[in-house]
């Protein structure tokens, strides 16, 4: 079956290609990061580069469980590099070998080495990545399929609408491999279950050394029920507790970072509008992959409008921006997307044909006094688009499927 292209994050490779400097891809377990890796060495491949050239090691692989030692590991890279010519060194889950920013640092500072690695939890991301390759690396951080890269398959595109689409991509996942079930449900379902039980066991009850795991899971459903709500790990232990399970709040939020650190939550911490600063205290949350959610905690409790809200959280995390909640004296703007330039306010609602559903969500936009662009995503199709004094609304499926633009 033909791989789905997943062109920006191609580019970020082919853009820092043979640079000196680190190429980390990070992502949730199963998100395509070892098919990126396959589909850029093919592209290699095509560049001219000899297959001699190019040296692949997948740490889950049991054929390369000897170089789970870093000195082994190492040895064996050196001992195949091509002499004169540039090697590209590509380490696939390398979390799996211990100290091994010792071998990938020697790797490093050999000439025409061109190092890949990926890593799918964030125990060697963030600060500790930072601290183990001294700033000599840049990241990219891979999310499953966008909507736009899950429409990008034409027998899709061609046996249903947009809005079929959608509810497809929130139905049956947006993990590469789920496209490729065929919409089996029960097919489906088993490898949501392996994903959710791989990440919880190994990145967080392992590496937390956790023995309440019941516990884990009552929290962690508990968050995806509650997508997209204000959280602290005060109300989510008094509420666990009166439901008979008794657990105090410095658990909860070590089990909330290890649920982050596997990346399968994501926290959004509110920034204050007026006084220009993140506040740390109740933040919402957000899940990697919606349809996972469906599979965690059912279908009855749906919450459409939360998972709206969170599909478009993650597609700002994609188009490279820092997402926070914004925090108005009164109310609250759904997302603050901030990067180098400025930043962009969106207001998320299913619908707004209602008139006081509109001022609702108009009102929190017209707070806001200064020029930066205001949007409000909706999935109305009558009226999908229209300006309301500089407001503008957007129907959010095209909104989705848009390349990036920045400043809009």
């Amino acid at each position: 079956m033909k791989l789905i292209e997943r062109a920006s994050y191609m580019d970020f490779l082919q853009r820092n290609r043979e640079r000196p400097i680190i190429k980390v891809v990070s992502g949730v377990r199963r998100c395509g990061k070892s098919t990126l890796f396959s589909l850029y060495q093919q592209y290699l491949l095509q560049d001219g580069v000899a297959e001699a050239q190019i040296h692949v090691i997948n740490f889950e692989d049991l054929a390369f469980e000897e170089l789970q030692e870093y000195h082994a590991l190492y040895r064996y890279v050196c001992e195949r590099l091509v002499p004169g010519k540039w090697n590209y060194v590509f380490l696939d889950e390398i979390q799996h070998v211990p100290q091994f920013e010792k071998a990938v640092d020697s790797l490093f500072i050999k000439e025409k080495v061109d190092i890949y690695i990926t890593g799918s939890n964030a125990y060697f991301m963030s600060s500790d990545l930072a601290t183990l390759l001294s700033g000599r690396y840049v990241e990219l951080r891979m999310l499953p399929l966008s909507f736009r890269e899950f429409c990008s398959r034409e027998m899709l595109q061609e046996r249903f609408s947009l809005r079929e689409l959608y509810e497809k991509y929130t139905r049956e996942s947006s993990f590469p491999y789920a496209v490729q079930l065929g919409g089996k449900e029960k097919d489906i379902n088993e490898y949501m279950q392996g994903i959710y039980s791989t990440i919880l066991l190994k990145d967080v009850v392992a590496r937390l050394r956790i023995a309440d795991v019941k516990m884990l899971e009552s929290v962690t459903k508990y968050l995806f029920l509650h997508v997209g709500s204000l959280l602290s790990p005060r109300k989510i232990a008094d509420s666990m507790t009166s439901a008979g399970r008794k657990i105090d709040a410095k658990t909860v939020e070590r089990y909330l970072q290890g649920l982050q650190d596997g990346l399968l939550v994501y926290q959004a911490d509110r920034f204050h509008l007026v006084g220009k600063e993140v506040l740390r205290i109740n933040p919402k949350y957000y899940v990697v992959d919606v349809a996972m959610r469906f599979f965690l905690i059912g279908r009855k409790g749906r919450d459409t409008g939360h998972v709206l809200e969170n599909i478009v959280y993650l597609e700002l995390l994609r188009r490279g921006y820092r997402v926070y909640v914004g925090a108005l004296s009164k109310g609250e703007v759904d997302f603050v997307a901030q990067d180098e330039i400025g930043q962009i306010y969106i207001q998320v609602a299913e619908s707004t044909q209602q008139s006081e559903v509109l001022e609702r969500e108009l009102r929190s936009l017209r707070a806001i006094k200064d020029n930066y662009p205001k949007i409000l995503l909706t999935l109305d199709e009558v009226n999908a688009t229209a300006d309301y004094d500089g407001i503008k609304k957007k129907n959010v499926l095209r909104w989705l499927l848009e390349e990036e633009e920045k400043g809009e």
